[in-house]
């Protein structure tokens, strides 16, 4: 190379890196770093301004105010949240969630295939601060058998909100709690609640409601369940682990990757419109004021401990689809839909992404040697403010090019466009609680239930929100779909069409496996995955 060549490079990437660059001015510690001003040539286009102006701001939350204005007359019964829903009766989950949300198959079911699937986990011992006991519980299981016997046997799970423990909620009338809940795989492989803890900590002001309480004590207790639910799915596994996590792979690839190489080429559709649609959500989702701080029961200090709390444990390895299903002991799990289909959309592009990286790399040292690669992949790691790692090998790339892809598209879509479905009928996941948790059993009834539940206004925002953020774009673009490629080897485009023909089976095995099912799940079908985090 010319010393000319040389300086030009280097020219260039100064120009690349100040247009690009890490916003340390306005930073929130121990977040994921992003950027300031996004730059004009990854903003929205004008179609996707329009459509996303159309869809968020009019059709979701004003529709929803004024479904609020028409229809919410009284607080009296569940049966007040019909009306606000009456335009919507050809969804057919949300329909069934409607009918079935205060039984516990359903809430059960919605930890492995609802809006929050990667919070449940097997659980093998009974936690000291969750003291069941198999008295408490042994009317909720198989008879003859014990408790320590279905651990044993891997029968048993849990879902821990202790994330949540330490987070004040400052605004009156609005509260939060940090719970547990156990969960039971039964004879007919569904999992349903048996016992439910309102706090960390166990003691006489901190029950452990069971099925066999009086009814309203148990729903009161699994509505709680799910409000947390609903809040960690919303800033964690939504916002943090999607969201957040494909804008720093989108930084680091125009930082370090040069248009022309072949990484760029092939992530490009796969962080499309990313950065804009965050700057978007800082301004009007997770700001103070904002539409998260207006439905839940935190203020943005409450958002920013959240999601700094789960950045303590976020590694690159929690973000490898395979190893986070094996972390939780979820890899046998009967109806699992989640991982099933998503283990076929992770081998699919695995599968895509080693043909490609053959192409370009013949040897282990190639990947080494590549300069722009491992500045991408160190820069990956600056942004999410880990240790950084070193790719060494083909097989490394690969994966690490199909944690980002499988981020944007698959896991994104399968967090994402269910939350009409399972959070329009309010009473299922209440957005925010409006009276304390219960100290005692036996205290409350249906109407302190109803008070418990979000208001007019918050219910309306809530609903028009999730509607809002369940919509797929008019011209959407999903996996596999690469109008705007740059890619013109002919082994490019032959991988490219054989990635497309394996999506094209999985949906079709997704599609029989559904017939059979009385509840569908459609989220990891590969004609339902946009490409990248766009909404």
């Amino acid at each position: 190379m010319t010393a000319n060549f040389l300086k030009r490079k280097e020219e260039n990437n100064w120009n690349i890196n100040r247009e690009f660059s890490w916003d340390e001015k306005n930073a929130t510690e121990g977040y994921p770093k992003n950027m300031g001003k996004v730059p004009r040539k990854i903003e929205f286009d004008p179609a996707k301004q329009s459509e996303f102006r159309i869809n968020f701001v009019k059709a979701g939350l004003e529709y929803g105010l004024d479904m609020a204005r028409r229809f919410f007359k009284s607080w009296k019964d569940v049966a007040d949240f019909k009306d606000v829903l009456a335009d919507y009766t050809d969804k057919d989950t949300l329909e069934r969630v409607m009918r079935d949300w205060s039984e516990d198959y359903m809430f059960g079911y919605q930890f492995l295939n609802g809006c929050n699937p990667v919070m449940i986990k097997k659980c093998m011992e009974i936690p000291d601060k969750f003291p069941v006991t198999h008295e408490m519980v042994k009317d909720s299981l198989e008879k003859g058998v014990t408790l320590q016997e279905e651990l044993k046997a891997g029968n048993i799970y849990i879902v821990d909100y202790e994330i949540l423990e330490a987070v004040e909620t400052l605004k009156p009338n609005h509260y939060l709690t940090a719970p547990l809940c156990l969960l039971y795989k039964n004879r007919l492989d569904q999992m349903v609640p048996i016992a439910i803890q309102l706090s960390q900590t166990a003691g006489e002001e901190s029950p452990i409601f069971l099925p066999s309480d009086n009814e309203h004590d148990w729903m009161l207790a699994k509505m709680w369940v799910k409000s947390a639910d609903f809040l960690v799915h919303q800033l964690v596994t939504h916002l943090l682990k999607t969201h957040l996590m494909s804008e720093v792979f989108e930084i680091a690839m125009h930082r370090q990757l040069p248009p022309v190489h072949p990484v760029y080429k092939l992530l490009k559709p796969h962080v499309r419109f990313t950065t804009a649609i965050n700057a978007v959500a800082r301004e009007r989702l997770i700001s103070e004021g904002g539409v998260i701080t207006q439905i839940t029961s935190l203020n943005r200090a409450g958002i920013d401990r959240v999601i700094v709390s789960a950045m303590k444990t976020l590694t690159y390895e929690s973000l490898c689809f395979p190893e986070a299903i094996e972390a939780r002991g979820m890899k046998d799990v009967p109806k699992y839909h989640y991982r099933d289909d998503g283990m076929k959309i992770w081998e699919a592009i695995l599968n895509f992404v080693f043909a490609v990286v053959e192409i370009y790399y013949d040897s282990d040292e190639k990947v080494q040697g590549d300069e722009e690669i491992q500045g991408f992949v160190k820069d990956c790691h600056i942004g999410m403010q880990r240790p950084h790692i070193t790719l060494n090998t083909r097989e490394e790339l690969v994966k690490y090019l199909t944690v980002v892809i499988f981020t944007a598209s698959a896991q994104h879509a399968a967090v994402n466009f269910g939350q009409f479905d399972w959070y329009g009928w309010i009473p299922n996941s209440p957005s925010t609680m409006r009276k304390p948790p219960p100290k005692q059993k036996g205290t409350v009834d249906m109407k302190f239930i109803m008070e418990s539940l979000p208001d007019r206004g918050c219910s309306s925002k809530a609903i028009g929100t999730v509607w809002a953020l369940s919509r797929f774009q008019e011209e959407e673009r999903y996996l596999g779909d690469y109008p705007d490629m740059g890619f013109t080897e002919k082994p490019v485009k032959e991988a490219i069409k054989t990635f497309r023909k394996k999506l094209g089976e999985v949906a079709k095995e997704i599609k029989r496996r559904n017939q059979g099912l009385r509840l569908e799940y459609c989220y990891l079908s590969p004609d339902r995955i946009p490409n990248s985090v766009a909404i």
